[in-house]
């Protein structure tokens, strides 16, 4: 049976629904789901990962080094607590692809990279070339699979469990080669693009960055996160953590709202896996309409404005 580690992402005391999306997948895999909390503090975050279901246990290890996650500093704690697991999984985000591949790479193991589809314990699927193809990939059932986990595929876990909490003591001198100086992030008054049920993005042909003052009035109405496409990005209308695609962000709201994208392939691969897509432009013909749930075909300048308006 399959005994499954995964490594708790959080940030300012609270746990990020990565993680519960890696529960998901755990559950997809079968055997038992045991969470690693980090942290200088872990007690608030081993309190909601106990509530995950299908979570047996949760393990926490306290260490001020653990303040800010690290890979260098985080890595030879997982190795020494993953000795016991079949499985170890991480999220397929900015933490965990900056800490599994060194996790990986200490355990000798090879790592299965952004597991979109579980096929049975060691069978996954993953997306190759930008996302234009899918690979089945079989790990050796005889070695410890390492893996990240494609958020925008799996739903969250519920949060009705009760696992118990455990607090490790384990033989790791945390390194003290790597020091965390400062974090800088923009300042956000609007919900995180990465786990935003509702997301509004525009696209080139906004024109400038100022017409991009629609978008984010439609966003208030809706509160809705705000994103982008590579070309408004690289067209200087908004800054670049707002890009949503293959080498932005992958998202998978519950809403997605598409203003004057024409739906580039690597556009689309970053919003596959949201559930309704509603799409503004004015040619009919652009790709976007053949993935949109609804679309609207017309000038985005006089459309927006009214649906915002209407709501």
């Amino acid at each position: 049976m399959s005994k499954i580690l995964i490594i708790a992402e959080h940030l300012n005391g609270k746990l990020n629904a990565s993680t519960a999306k890696c529960v998901t997948a755990a559950k997809a895999i079968g055997g038992s789901i045991e969470i690693l909390v980090l942290a200088a503090d872990p007690t608030g975050v081993a309190a909601e990962a106990a509530k995950l279901d299908a979570v047996s246990k949760v393990v926490t290890v306290a260490d001020p080094a653990f303040a800010v996650a690290t890979a260098a500093a985080y890595a030879p704690t997982v190795i020494a607590a993953a000795a016991a697991y079949t499985h170890v999984l991480g999220p397929s985000t900015t933490f965990g692809k900056d800490l599994m591949p060194r996790v990986a790479a200490l355990l000798g193991e090879a790592q299965v990279s952004d597991i979109m589809t579980v096929r049975d314990a060691y069978t996954f699927e993953r997306p190759i070339y930008a996302g234009n193809a899918i690979i089945t990939v079989k790990a050796d059932p005889a070695r410890k699979v390492v893996g990240t986990v494609r958020t925008a595929s799996f739903a969250a876990a519920g949060a009705s469990g009760s696992a118990n909490v455990e607090t490790a003591t384990l033989p790791v001198s945390v390194p003290k080669h790597t020091r965390f100086v400062e974090l800088k992030a923009g300042a956000q008054d609007r919900p995180d693009l990465q786990t935003a049920g509702r997301v509004v993005s525009g696209g080139r042909a906004l024109g400038s960055g100022e017409a991009f003052d629609i978008i984010y009035k439609l966003a208030d109405k809706l509160g809705a996160a705000v994103g982008a496409s590579r070309a408004a990005v690289d067209a200087g209308y908004v800054p670049s953590d707002l890009q949503v695609g293959q080498t932005g962000k992958i998202i998978a709201p519950e809403m997605y709202v598409a203003i004057g994208i024409s739906g580039a392939i690597q556009h689309l691969t970053g919003i596959k896996d949201a559930g309704t897509i509603i799409a503004i432009n004015k040619d009919g013909e652009a790709p976007i309409f053949e993935i949109a749930d609804f679309g609207l075909v017309g000038d985005l300048f006089k459309i927006v404005p009214e649906l915002t308006e209407a709501l």
